[in-house]
């Protein structure tokens, strides 16, 4: 490769592979950033150093401590940002820090944050742990029941979404709910983990802020934590610097490499998970145990259309409500699966099972049931084999259900 592309703007996946390409050097070089290691970085001479800190504190990106990272970092940040279409990243150990950098960043204290109510639940535990011992006020709200200009306040200074939510994937608006914010001068953040940031640019829907969990689809093979965020402007990526860099956070080289490796391959993974979801979301359609499928991709869904609106595709999160069950019974559907793993997290390339507790479901003002709730992650294996292992784990559980 010896020019550069001569036709029209490359399309969205070339672009995500190409991103972050080592610069070739004496006429060559590898295909991947190499993983650059170090704690301390070296300098000429005492004006270079002083030179790159400067830099630094003048929100530059680059490095004058082994915390801020090398190549190896600036070529994830630089993928991140073109997939999300932002301004610039923010690397963070897991995906809960990355939200914590974005209210510690952007809340003071006496301040008021509006955040809907079907948010990754250990957001509350940061609220009722750090953001409430600070003087920060935070209003959990229902973007689809209730009115957001009413809801915000002279001191509202963020609107948390997720979109979809947790566990149930409620789809919302988001055009509505940005402008109406950003109208009254609030900044807007969402959780992007659901879409991989393939399927969903909030950014350009009207978000200051993506934030997604890298552990999930951008690295994909369930073997890092990590976190990211992206903004779109000078501004607040001023303001997300100064606490990045007052929290001492970083991630390691070696982790940093896996996600970049990880995205090259986002496009056709999150292909093949939706592929695999919706048949097996249509199987359990089907099923006279369950009263109620959660894939925002099924035409049946009530987020259907702003999903079909607003997403290019469907990430292989799928849950179900039981319609006679206890909560026994659904661990006892769960142990009977053979192929699904049991477990917390998701967006690798295994299936996963998991019993929603009851109190995270309450939490959601969509929530009206009283059944069990199970959430799939319908992975990368032959979908086939997926619907075999949940017709029997029915059939082994029938009697309770």
């Amino acid at each position: 490769m010896t020019a550069a592309f001569p036709g029209k703007r490359l399309h969205s996946a070339t672009r995500l592979l190409h991103a972050g390409a080592p610069a070739l050097r004496d006429g060559a070089g590898p295909v991947n950033v190499p993983v650059v290691r170090t704690s301390t970085v070296r300098f000429e001479n005492t004006a270079a150093q002083a030179d790159h800190h400067h830099r630094r504190t003048a929100g530059e990106r680059v490095a004058s401590y082994g915390r801020h990272g090398l190549d190896t970092h600036r070529a994830l940040e630089d993928a991140v940002v073109g997939l999300e279409g932002g301004h610039r990243a923010f690397l963070t150990p897991s995906g809960l820090s990355a939200i914590t950098l974005v209210l510690l960043a952007l809340l003071s204290p006496g301040d008021h944050a509006l955040v809907a109510d079907g948010v990754y639940a250990p957001l509350r535990r940061v609220d009722s742990t750090l953001l409430q011992r600070l003087g920060i006020t935070v209003e959990y709200f229902s973007p689809t029941h209730d009115d957001l200009a009413s809801r915000l306040r002279p001191n509202t200074r963020l609107l948390y979404l997720e979109s979809p939510s947790s566990l149930l994937y409620e789809v919302l608006d988001l055009p509505a709910l940005s402008a109406v914010a950003r109208d009254r001068g609030v900044t807007v953040a969402t959780d992007n983990t659901w879409s991989g940031g393939w399927f969903h640019q909030p950014l350009a829907l009207g978000a200051n802020i993506s934030i997604q969990a890298a552990t999930k689809y951008i690295s994909g093979h369930s073997d890092l934590m990590q976190g990211v965020v992206v903004v779109d402007s000078p501004a607040l990526a001023a303001k997300l610097s100064t606490a990045y860099e007052a929290l001492g956070l970083t991630i390691g080289a070696d982790d940093a490499y896996l996600a970049l490796r990880g995205l090259r391959t986002l496009p056709v993974r999150l292909a093949q998970h939706q592929r695999n979801a919706t048949a097996v979301a249509e199987f359990l359609q089907q099923q006279p145990q369950v009263s109620r499928v959660f894939y925002p991709a099924l035409p049946t869904d009530p987020g259907h259309a702003l999903w079909k609106r607003d997403f290019s595709g469907a990430s292989g999160l799928v849950s179900f409500e039981f319609r006679h069950a206890t909560t026994a019974a659904a661990n006892a559907f769960v142990d009977a699966l053979a192929l699904f793993g049991i477990g917390a997290s998701w967006g690798g390339y295994e299936s996963l099972a998991l019993a929603a507790q009851p109190e995270r479901l309450r939490e959601h003002r969509q929530w009206t049931g009283d059944a069990p709730v199970v959430r799939l992650h319908i992975g990368l294996e032959d979908p086939r084999d997926l619907i075999a292992d949940l017709a029997q784990a029915f059939a082994d559980a029938a009697p309770a259900l």
